[in-house]
């Protein structure tokens, strides 16, 4: 009998030691799987830059200089251009337009300031002249001020054109 707990004892040492050192084992398995995988993506949105900078609006025949955001959205708003869009006043602080199809969003709840340019419905391009809370996926911001941005967007029948650079 004495014999039987110490082996039994022994087993269960063995056993908890062995499961202690496969759980050890696979966290730094995973631990090197993620910064494998995290290397790949900074590789990759470094290279997706330069693709996504080379898109220029053009607001009524005006070049305006914009800071595009890096994610899908525009990513996939650069491989439909050139682009016109027919842009209508909203509220007194926007001008919409649709962009002929659906493209990928990731709507986030955000208050809009003057120069945002987002994604709504995830079919229209929306512009800022002033403020508003909703849910947006970021695309880019207008560097201009804010009374050469109310000059531009402040009327009816706006046109913007996205092209490549």
């Amino acid at each position: 009998m004495p014999n039987r707990k110490i082996i039994s004892v022994v087993m269960l040492s063995m056993l908890l030691l062995l499961s202690g050192c496969t759980g050890a084992q696979e966290t730094t398995a995973d631990t090197g799987s993620k910064v494998q995988e995290a290397v790949p993506q900074e590789n990759k949105s470094v290279a997706e830059p330069k693709k996504e900078q080379a898109m220029k609006l053009i607001i009524d025949d005006k070049v305006v200089p914009v800071t595009w955001e890096q994610n899908a959205s525009t990513a996939e708003l650069q491989k439909l251009l050139p682009l016109t869009i027919k842009l209508s006043p909203y509220g007194g602080f926007e001008q919409v337009g649709d962009i002929g199809q659906r493209i990928t969003s990731a709507d986030k709840q955000i208050t809009t300031q003057y120069g945002d340019i987002v994604l709504y419905a995830g079919n229209k391009l929306v512009i800022f002249y002033g403020s508003n809370s909703w849910a947006y996926t970021r695309l880019g911001h207008i560097d201009l001020s804010k009374q050469e941005l109310t000059a531009l967007l402040n009327s009816d029948g706006v046109t913007v054109q996205l092209v490549a650079e």
